[in-house]
């Protein structure tokens, strides 16, 4: 049903395959977009989004257990912070 496409990258213009069975995957997810970008491309740009080394953390006290634990968003005081632990046990 499906057949290899040459498709072209939006982002360095070089020519790469849009495999059958790659065509296969996205009709079984429902995406109905091909892709834009080659797979070194498409590598770079994730690698260049915020990795969560990056991420800023910031200090919060447990609301379950106590203990002092980082977290990557501004705690508020309407809300609860659970420690990484405390939060995995919640679900």
């Amino acid at each position: 049903m499906y057949e290899d496409k040459t498709l072209i990258c939006r982002d360095c213009g070089a020519e790469f395959e849009f495999t059958a069975s790659e065509q296969e995957f996205y009709a079984s997810k429902g995406f109905t977009n091909e892709p834009q970008r080659c797979k070194s491309c498409r590598d770079a740009r994730k690698n260049s989004r915020g990795n969560s080394g990056d991420r800023e953390m910031f200090e919060a006290t447990c609301a379950a257990c106590g203990k002092t634990c980082k977290v990557p968003f501004k705690p508020r005081d309407d809300r609860p912070v659970y420690c990484s632990d405390c939060f995995a046990n919640r679900r």
